[in-house]
């Protein structure tokens, strides 16, 4: 028996794979983004202040962030749905389904941004629709959101869908000849396992959304304080040779980004640990 303070680990070599994983982490994430917040400083608090309270920035974060939640929450919704449907039902063309959505993993950006672009275009096939009734998707921010609902769905549904895969449909059966309605079945025996996984897949097309460009700049329009998003400020800057300007906006979305993902992850990590005890 040996005493609990030097017990023998399952897994040996603990201090080795730690040194390892920190080694690579710093390599790959944390001094880059030491290297990002030092160029950040480098122009001085009272310009770095000015740049991150210009109103293109502002207006630029504010589109960026906000469209990213508005797409967050709706392929929460649909992409919800869209797993239960590949879960629970069985139809022609399921498969081809379920490839159809890993296509945004698979498609590069600027081309998903073109096709787009070109659909939601006035004169395009959807856009032309639209069009009479004064809706207008392309080179508006509407066009942002909906070009992030298409490159983020996929980091929902397969969240969500392992999960259901998972979940036996004895326990629907049970809990409706029990008496429960079908709003309570999906409130009290479906929704509880399944928060979690939607909340992981929230945040990933969340953080992924925040970041995007190449599926945006074709069908925003880019037109400073109304469609502009805040990589692409990021790169005007950096064309313009203002690297300390575009490091300021980065370390903006970086730090308001770890905010945000982290409040998250800790209501997350909250609500399962309230589960376990329930």
């Amino acid at each position: 028996m040996h005493p609990r303070g030097h017990a023998r680990r399952i897994l040996p070599g603990f201090h080795l794979s730690l040194g390892i994983t920190v080694t690579a982490l710093s390599c790959i994430v944390l001094i880059p983004l030491a290297a990002l917040v030092a160029k950040s400083a480098s122009t001085g608090v009272g310009t770095f202040v000015e740049i991150a309270t210009s109103p293109r920035t502002l207006a630029a974060l504010r589109l960026s962030f906000g469209a990213a939640l508005l797409a967050a929450m709706v392929n929460a919704v649909f992409g919800l749905l869209i797993a239960w449907i590949l879960v629970r039902y069985d139809f022609p063309g399921r498969r081809l389904v379920d490839a159809i959505v890993d296509l945004p993993f698979a498609m590069p950006t600027a081309v998903a941004g073109i096709a787009l672009a070109a659909i939601y275009a006035p004169n395009g096939i959807v856009g032309a629709v639209l069009d009479p009734y004064g809706i207008r998707v392309a080179y508006t921010p509407l066009g942002v959101a909906v070009a992030l609902v298409f490159i983020g769905l996929p980091f929902v549904v397969r969240s969500v869908q392992p999960v259901l895969e998972e979940l036996e449909s004895e326990l629907e059966e049970a809990a409706a000849l029990l008496g429960a309605n079908r709003l309570r079945v999906i409130w009290t025996v479906l929704l509880p396992p399944l928060l979690p996984a939607l909340i992981t897949g929230f945040v990933l097309a969340f953080a992924r959304g925040v970041g995007e460009y190449g599926s945006v700049i074709f069908i925003a329009g880019n037109v400073p304080l109304v469609s502009e998003i805040a990589p692409l400020l990021i790169v005007i800057r950096l064309e313009q040779f203002d690297y300390a300007g575009a490091a300021v906006v980065g370390v903006l979305m970086l730090v308001l980004s770890f905010v945000l993902i982290l409040g998250l992850n800790l209501f997350h990590a909250s609500f399962r640990r309230s589960i376990g005890n329930g």
